[in-house]
């Protein structure tokens, strides 16, 4: 009997809802370095409380269809080129969530889900997470990016991940609010490298952050009508579209802070934000 009103206790316990972060990922190298950004990250991990698994919609991962990686150890995958040999030689050997991952697939019925068996965690998850937790004892999801679907689409999905912050989940969205690798251009100060935007980088990043700031997100959703900067800010969705996971959780009683909302090589910014 006393099992029995423990285990009905346990079950009826209250948890904490879960943070919701949107992370600016930038390069790849900031899984190494030590630098502002990475500092943040390490940060984090000490004021967020500890998730039971991390949910990640990272920009590199799009899929015809949506997927989520239900293997027990997901592959560390090196998704770039030209970086130096230390870079590929980083694992980050967090378990997958294989019961997670089914959950997901059989809550959200208004949107297929697909158990994916092949992928594993590219750099938009394993580059932040190895800072924020570097000794990978937490299990970490991906749930891929379905590339023909609107930005409503996606904003729409995410509504349905909400049942997952009161899991313990920590749900992660990676890329760059701004993000134009075609025209990066980095400056050099005396062998570092020096932080700039070009202005309609800047311009586009101070719109999202207004427009964050006090909720519009339908706005948000429809991004290309904010500006003429916006098709140089954004000139493929896919390292903006996790930004309206994160923002489409965000519940009524929630505000938004942001953090290293820095620009970096004229045409990325790596301003981030936290939900809670």
């Amino acid at each position: 009997m006393i099992n029995k009103l423990r285990d009905i206790v346990e079950k009826t316990k209250s948890t904490p809802v879960m943070p919701v972060l949107f992370v600016g990922h930038g390069s790849p190298m900031n899984a190494i370095e030590d630098n502002p950004f990475s500092r943040k990250w390490k940060e984090l991990g000490t004021e967020l409380p500890r998730p039971s698994a991390i949910l990640c919609i990272s920009a590199h991962w799009e899929t015809n269809g949506t997927f989520v990686t239900a293997m027990p150890v997901p592959e560390t995958i090196h998704d770039f080129g030209g970086f130096p040999c230390e870079l590929f030689k980083v694992q980050y050997p967090a378990s997958g969530d294989t019961v997670l991952a089914k959950t997901i697939k059989d809550e959200i019925r208004e949107y297929p889900i697909g158990l994916n068996q092949d992928w594993g965690l590219d750099h938009g998850s394993w580059s932040v997470l190895r800072h924020i937790y570097p000794h990978a004892d937490i299990p970490v999801l991906e749930l891929s990016i379905d590339y023909t679907r609107s930005m409503q689409y996606h904003y729409d999905l995410a509504k349905e991940l909400a049942f997952l912050r009161r899991k313990g989940v920590l749900i992660v969205g990676s890329g760059n609010m701004v993000h134009n690798l075609r025209l990066v251009h980095v400056k050099s100060i005396d062998g570092f490298n020096e932080p700039y935007g070009y202005d309609w980088a800047l311009e586009m990043n101070d719109i999202f952050k207004e427009k964050i700031k006090t909720g519009d997100h339908k706005a948000l959703i429809n991004y290309p009508t904010l500006s003429k900067a916006a098709k140089l800010a954004i000139p493929t969705p896919d390292h903006y579209i996790p930004l309206l996971y994160a923002l489409s959780l965000q519940e009524a009683d929630e505000e938004v802070s942001f953090f290293n909302d820095q620009a970096l090589a004229g045409s990325l910014t790596m301003t981030s934000v936290i939900i809670r």
